[in-house]
């Protein structure tokens, strides 16, 4: 990554897309572009991180996107980047290796693989991806279209 790196912000109480949009001096349509894991511009949660600039070419690897973005349902093309990873890795407990872009328990079990293999243990190794083994993944950027 250079050091024009994607900037993110994380929500706090009160925040609102269009708020965040306004804070950044972007527009809503912006950030829904940036950000494609948001499906719904009114529903967003403190913590959640939001893309706030432009993706840079050069940004080769996707951000960790936060452990609560790993819930059960989500659907996203993270989600779907980051089990493709998980195959060329041979951590897949996917059914015929074919992850795609809903978070369910063959990513975790998956993820669970990934992260016994980088030693982690325990509550350590519950297949919630975390920072650490996150970066080590390297899941390729993924990009609105």
């Amino acid at each position: 990554m250079t050091e024009t790196a994607t900037k993110f912000y994380t929500v706090k109480k009160g925040d609102n897309l269009t708020k965040i949009a306004a804070m950044y001096d972007l527009t809503l349509d912006q950030i829904l572009e940036w950000n494609p894991d948001i499906t719904d511009p009114d529903v967003i949660r403190i913590g959640q991180k939001v893309r706030v600039s432009a993706p840079d070419s050069s940004d080769e690897y996707q951000p960790f996107p936060g452990a609560d973005f790993f819930v059960k349902g989500r659907r996203s093309p993270i989600i779907e980047a980051m089990g493709n990873r998980l195959v060329e890795v041979d951590c897949s407990a996917y059914p015929d290796d074919t992850p795609d872009s809903r978070w369910s328990d063959a990513d975790q079990a998956s993820y669970s693989k990934w992260q016994g293999r980088l030693g982690f243990e325990g509550k350590d190794a519950d297949g919630i991806p975390g920072k650490k083994s996150w970066d080590k993944l390297h899941v390729p950027a993924v990009l609105a279209e």
